[in-house]
């Protein structure tokens, strides 16, 4: 799991001193962290937090924890609230789907905290459903850019827009048929 999430997840956090205990203890540094992030951090850029929403255990951490939390974090500067989850047990028991981290973000969205969805969203339809029903204010992609980088555009297409190409891809896709003939190998002379 993230650090900061062993200090909130009563199953990670065993300490007995400030930094353990309760709701209010086990926060404490990640409301510490925020603050000192805050005074650095330029006032015109938005400032996220990524969290695990739940332990996906038994008496763990969990979606209300979040919630609270979030409104929290929020009071201390935080300007979004990115909703992952699990990491912090073996026995976690995790029904991985389509979206399926997704409710989290919905949960601290309709609290009043601007949230960011991720988890298995892989096509473009369910981001876009993801926001236009207010599920979350943000989606966020990792896996699925790592598996597809121009997935933006894709997206874009797909969703009636017009995709924003920048000249320099231009320039690389017109080098690129000019250098490499069509059975694919690059014109380059072995050395």
């Amino acid at each position: 799991g993230y650090l900061l999430h062993e200090f909130l997840s009563p199953l990670a956090n065993q300490r007995t001193d400030g930094y353990g205990g309760d709701f209010e203890g086990r926060a404490r540094l990640t409301l510490e962290c925020i603050a000192a992030v805050r005074e650095v951090w330029p006032a015109g850029k938005p400032l996220l937090l990524r969290v695990s929403a739940t332990d996906w255990v038994e008496g763990g951490w969990d979606v209300d924890d979040t919630v609270r939390l979030a409104g929290l974090a929020q009071a201390a500067g935080v300007d979004l609230v990115d909703c992952s989850s699990g990491g912090a047990s073996p026995l976690q028991q995790i029904t991985v789907g389509p979206g399926y981290q997704a409710p989290f973000a919905a949960a601290v969205r309709a609290a009043g905290v601007p949230s960011g969805a991720v988890g298995l969203i892989t096509e473009p339809e369910q981001a876009e459903a993801l926001l236009v029903e207010g599920a979350c204010d943000l989606v966020l992609l990792a896996r699925q850019l790592l598996r597809e980088p121009y997935w933006p555009q894709r997206a874009a297409l797909e969703l009636g827009a017009v995709p924003h190409v920048p000249p320099q891809y231009g320039r690389a896709r017109r080098a690129h048929r000019e250098h490499i003939p069509s059975g694919g190998a690059p014109a380059v002379a072995a050395r």
